[in-house]
């Protein structure tokens, strides 16, 4: 049985005049339209295609060789283009929206804002859907991770603490808002490191490395940029926090740190305007 809402591994075994047909075991033959079909496919058979598996405006089984945006058991932010009186629908990359039904919205939508939703299978229909409602889908269970450990994050709402950010397709996180130094909002992807692992299972995150893991990659990245750059950078102490997180991925406060140990070491001199290597 083919793995609706997912990519399948499918061996071609008819060709049509309108596409190519492929196993999808106990789902019969899946079609695959002209338009989908790899142009240096050979003729046999026997081949093989990755093609993603959905149901099309008449809910039969379709491949495509075409990339979604999310897949079934997926997190993503999607952009709303239809409310009409079935439900909110969906961009997802492919040519049929993806629905989200009034009843799994969290708030009310409009045309042309973005969403963080995930992707299920309806097990009654079997049709692809959409919910904002995220809890359920997110593990319970304890976290398996290490503080300092490089995560992906997908940022889905700002709350008075901070932002709420789903941690590795998995967890909930929270980056409290003194861990903000650059814009953040709902539904970017960022790269992101635990901080604190609670003991009420609240996981604490922050945008940037933790501790002597981070003065020591920063350390080594100002010295990189200042000798690409002639032995000078137009960033100092006192510079605006946004230039210093566009051209080092960290806050002002790290940053003056870092400048201020590599000065101590006598390595760089620091200006009002720039920093100079020694």
């Amino acid at each position: 049985m083919a793995l609706v809402g997912r990519y399948n591994s499918l061996q071609v075994v008819k060709h049509t005049d309108f596409g190519l047909y492929l196993d999808g075991g106990a789902d019969g033959e899946i079609l695959l339209p002209n338009r989908y079909i790899p142009k240096d496919i050979p003729s046999e058979d026997e081949d093989w295609l990755n093609v993603f598996v959905y149901l099309d405006s008449e809910d039969k089984l379709l491949a495509t060789t075409e990339k979604p945006k999310v897949q079934v058991g997926e997190f993503a932010s999607l952009k709303v283009v239809e409310v009409n009186s079935i439900g909110v629908f969906l961009d997802w990359g492919l040519p049929k929206d993806l629905l989200l039904p009034y009843s799994e919205e969290k708030r009310q939508l409009k045309a042309g804002e973005y969403c963080v939703v995930h992707v299920y299978l309806d097990k009654r229909t079997r049709r692809i859907t959409a919910t904002a409602r995220l809890d359920r889908y997110l593990d319970k269970l304890p976290a398996k991770y290490e503080v300092g450990q490089q995560v992906d994050l997908l940022v889905a709402e700002e709350t008075d603490m901070g932002f709420k950010a789903i941690i590795n397709n998995s967890h909930w996180g929270l980056i409290h808002k003194n861990e903000v130094f650059k814009f953040l909002r709902s539904g970017k992807q960022e790269k992101g490191f635990i901080k604190e692992l609670r003991s009420d299972g609240k996981i604490a995150l922050s945008l940037q490395p933790i501790g002597a893991q981070l003065a020591s990659s920063l350390n080594a990245q100002i010295l990189d940029k200042l000798r690409a750059n002639q032995g000078t950078l137009a960033v100092s102490d006192k510079s605006d926090p946004q230039v210093i997180s566009d051209l080092f991925g960290v806050s002002k406060g790290n940053f003056k740190k870092a400048i201020g140990a590599l000065y101590k070491e006598g390595q760089i001199v620091i200006h009002s305007d720039r920093i100079e290597l020694v």
